[in-house]
């Protein structure tokens, strides 16, 4: 019995150093986990580089490492470990699933995975704030530079002075490095205050007391009293409580949700800036963050401006509720026109075939001269909101008007507090986006203002525009700086701020519309999933503050002078000719709407197998139409955008769009098949549909025209089908034909099979009866071959007794030879003894002569017997 061959596997090649010898890293390329974990022990910052040899990520990611540790290398321990051999100690006790992987460790804090791009500069700066978690503010100047920042600032107030280290000065110092272990991006930094004088700024009066400041928001105190005072406590009060004005993107560049579960909380303004972590200063993201500071501040007299020139003022932000000492007193009267709390109202047309609103701007207003003692921060209140649009719904008809070009003001009498009132300030604007478009530029012209009084007198000094036209309106705010300032809390669309590196992600930018031949990278784009629309900010323009704002504002008015942003298709080459025209986003409109003709448009994508299968129908469509009355196009839906109202979910669709009628597309019916002679019913018949507009006799006599010349070219189609139908049918005679013939020679072929069949029968029969043939000669020859083998052995045998008798033979002749010799000498002796001694010689002799006899017999005998052997 065989048995299987064993598999032969060839062990792995032993690794080699996968940095350099010369570099500053020490490379364990075999896996020495344990040797790295007794090298950690003597090193109070770690960097573990875990890798695969084979992995491109890893390869890519050696330089950057290597970058890093030749600038740091004298701080921090650099350890790269091979993860992959599978003899090592790393790959036996570590399951990746992803590599390279990087962890730090802070002494016996750790590890902290860094997640974030594996680009040497950020890589570095992640170090270096696991190597300082916490910022040391000495003095007021460096505490107003770390709350100005945009990112949250932890503040904890620790007196060293009483002994090396204070209570709760280590828990506090872990909890910044717990930060960095759940959020790699760093958003929060955290500082200590040692000087009670600089922490009373902030109201920080106890040694180890904690403050999270917050711009648009109240700050907050850690509340001992609620919470225990520990490190995972304090990372976690301080990610619930943070405030995101701006958030940075940074997609891994694999399989992620992390753009998706952003755009869908809401329209997004994503602005890509090249960035470098490693500057200590950036211009371009402090105009930013100051435009965010502004966007988000919804109360004018909270100091949320990002120099905080008022910190420690009795009016700051920080003096709060949150701290039991803190309130803020104003002597000063609120003016209308600062503290405003509206809301947009848009009114029915005044006609069934108006195409115009009345759009009105209503805010709640306190009424002038009240000086209360303390007031907080005023805020928008729903159930004020709402009593204001009661008693605005109340008196709407004293805001309805025809047509104007003023925006008017009026004031009414709240019925619910005699200390406020409301203020509506309406203007007609045009539905249609292109009259809109025509008048923008009368829109943020500063228009005539007039003022009507409905119940109380008018006051144009503190009367609030719409949003739009705030800045026409109240000549003492700056375009620059806060004409968007609360925006985010008076509209419905507010926005979400986003920032991406342009050096790491400009593909993004340039999937959104960016230019590829920029050699600047700033681009800003504002995307709105649930609405499916984005625009994109002129790359012409400059990315500065004011820049943002306007675009910011344009977008959150109640009709957005914006133009929506299309994806064009840049591989179709629009100069060349084909039967089917090919419409991109860039073409729709043209090809479309403001041609003359009647327009079949078929819509397909690359991935539709059976949009594929009809193209040849469109094909013969466009030759039987005549070019100069239709026109027959389509478009890609994957690679081209196209405005909502002409979008769908179904491939293919088919839409038909009259010349005269183009707002009045009309659908190819699903339940129809797609074939030529439906498309020509369903384009004669919607083409020859009457205008809603009373037809003239020109016109009349045109569109009879028109269909004369229809007819005679449906007819000259119709003469040249009937000839391909009479060709079609010589062909299919022809075809019978042969087909006829096919079978005749398949009845043939099938005869000679039967005939092949029988003789491969009787070819069978007789290969068998030759087999059994072969088998029973086949053991008569092996039986014949043992009966020769026992002959052969039994004539050696006979071979052998021969020469043995042959040696007998030469031995009995040599006796007797000896014998005839004896005799003659005995029978001398017998003549001379004869007389002596008769007796005994006759009884020698007669003894003789019996041995010799015994010897003639033994002789005849063997003689006798090797006869009978030989034969």
């Amino acid at each position: 019995s065989c048995s299987r061959a064993k598999d032969v596997t060839m062990p792995a090649k032993l690794p080699v150093n996968f940095f350099s010898t010369r570099s500053p890293v020490i490379d364990l390329f075999r896996g020495q986990l344990d040797y790295a974990d007794q090298l950690r022990q003597d090193s109070e910052i770690v960097l573990y580089f875990f890798y695969a040899p084979w992995c491109g990520q890893s390869i890519a990611a050696k330089e950057e490492i290597d970058h890093v540790a030749s600038r740091l290398s004298d701080q921090v321990l650099f350890v790269a470990v091979n993860c992959w051999w599978n003899q090592g100690k790393c790959r036996k006790q570590k399951h990746f699933f992803y590599f390279p992987v990087i962890h730090l460790y802070h002494r016996s804090f750790g590890p902290i995975e860094y997640k974030g791009p594996m680009s040497a500069v950020y890589i570095e700066k992640f170090v270096r704030r696991v190597m300082t978690p916490l910022l040391y503010i000495s003095s007021r100047s460096k505490l107003l530079d770390f709350l100005s920042n945009y990112e949250p600032g932890v503040v904890g107030f620790f007196e060293f002075n009483a002994s090396p280290q204070p209570p709760g000065y280590l828990t506090f110092f872990t909890s910044a490095l717990h930060s960095l272990k759940k959020d790699y991006l760093g958003t929060i930094r955290f500082g200590v205050v040692t000087d009670k004088r600089v922490a009373e700024e902030i109201s920080l009066v106890h040694s180890g007391s904690v403050y999270l400041h917050r711009h648009a928001n109240t700050s907050l105190i850690y509340p001992k009293d609620i919470m225990n005072f520990t490190a995972e406590n304090i990372c976690k009060w301080a990610l619930e409580n943070r405030e995101m004005l701006i958030r940075w993107l940074r997609p891994h560049g694999g399989k992620s949700l992390l753009l998706n579960n952003e755009l869908k909380k809401g329209p997004a303004l994503l602005i890509f800036i090249p960035y470098n972590p490693l500057a200590e200063i950036h211009p371009l993201l402090d105009e930013i963050t100051k435009v965010a500071l502004e966007y988000h501040k919804c109360n004018k007299s909270q100091a949320a401006e990002p120099d905080l020139q008022h910190l420690g003022d009795s009016d700051s932000p920080a003096f709060d509720s949150s701290v039991p000492d803190a309130h803020l007193k104003f002597s000063e009267t609120f003016p209308i026109a600062k503290y405003p709390c509206c809301n947009t109202v848009v009114l029915p047309q005044w006609h069934s075939i108006s195409r115009t609103h009345n759009v009105c701007e209503l805010c709640v207003n306190q009424t002038l001269g009240v000086k209360p003692n303390k007031v907080h921060v005023p805020h928008c209140n729903f159930l004020e909101i709402e009593a204001a649009l009661d008693s605005f719904y109340l008196q709407e008809h004293t805001f309805f008007q025809v047509i104007s070009n003023t925006i008017e003001c009026s004031n009414f009498l709240s019925f619910y507090s005699p200390f406020s009132y409301y203020t509506a300030c309406c203007r007609t604007v045009n539905r249609h986006f292109l009259s809109f478009i025509s008048s923008e530029k009368t829109i943020f012209q500063t228009p005539k203002v007039a003022f009507s009084s409905h119940g109380k007198k008018d006051n144009t000094q503190f009367s609030i525009p719409h949003i739009e036209d705030r800045n026409c309106f109240i000549p003492d705010l700056n375009i620059s700086s806060t004409n968007i300032t609360g925006l985010s809390c008076r509209t419905n669309k507010t926005l979400n701020l986003y920032l991406l590196d342009s050096n790491l992600f400009w593909i993004y930018a340039e999937r959104l519309g960016a230019s590829r031949s920029t050699h600047l990278k700033e681009f800003a784009a504002i995307v709105d999933l649930k609405e499916e629309v984005h625009y994109v900010l002129d790359q012409n323009q400059s990315l500065v503050g004011p820049t943002l704002e306007n675009f910011i504002k344009n977008f959150s008015v109640l009709y957005s002078p914006l133009k929506r942003h299309l994806v064009d298709d840049p591989s179709v080459h629009l100069h060349e000719e084909h039967v089917v025209t090919e419409v991109t986003t860039n073409t729709f409109h043209e090809t479309v709407f403001l041609s003359a003709k009647n327009v079949l448009l078929f819509y397909y994508a690359q991935w539709c197998g059976f949009c594929a299968s009809l193209n040849h129908i469109f094909i013969q469509l466009a030759r039987l139409l005549p070019p100069d009355s239709f026109t027959v196009a389509r478009i890609d839906v994957t690679r081209n955008d196209l405005p909502w109202e002409f979008m769908t979910d179904r491939l293919p669709t088919i839409l038909f769009f009259p010349h005269q009628r183009k707002e009045q597309s009309v659908k190819f019916p699903e339940d129809f098949s797609v074939n030529l002679p439906n498309l020509l019913k369903f384009i004669l018949h919607h083409s020859s549909l009457s205008s809603s507009e009373p037809c003239t006799k020109e016109c009349l006599h045109k569109e009879s025209v028109l269909q004369q010349g229809h007819i005679s070219h449906l007819e000259r189609e119709i003469q040249k089908l009937r000839s391909e139908i009479s060709a079609l049918h010589q062909a299919h005679d022809h075809l019978e034909a042969q087909l006829s013939e096919a079978r005749r020679e398949e009845q043939k072929l099938q005869q000679q099979k039967h005939t092949l069949e029988k003789q491969h029968k009787t070819l069978q029969l007789h290969s068998e009866q030759l087999q059994a043939t072969y088998d029973q000669k086949n053991q008569e020859l092996l039986e014949m071959a043992e009966k020769l083998q026992e002959l052969a052995d039994a004539s050696e045998n006979l071979l052998k007794e021969n020469a043995l008798l042959r040696i007998l033979v030469a031995s009995r002749g040599g006796k007797l030879q000896s014998k005839d010799e004896i005799k003659e000498p005995l029978q001398s002796e017998q003549t001379f003894s004869e007389d002596n001694d008769i007796s005994p010689s006759t009884a020698t002799a007669a003894s003789e002569e019996k041995r010799i006899d015994n010897i003639d017999t033994i002789e005849t005998t063997a003689e006798h017997n090797s006869g009978n052997r030989t034969e």
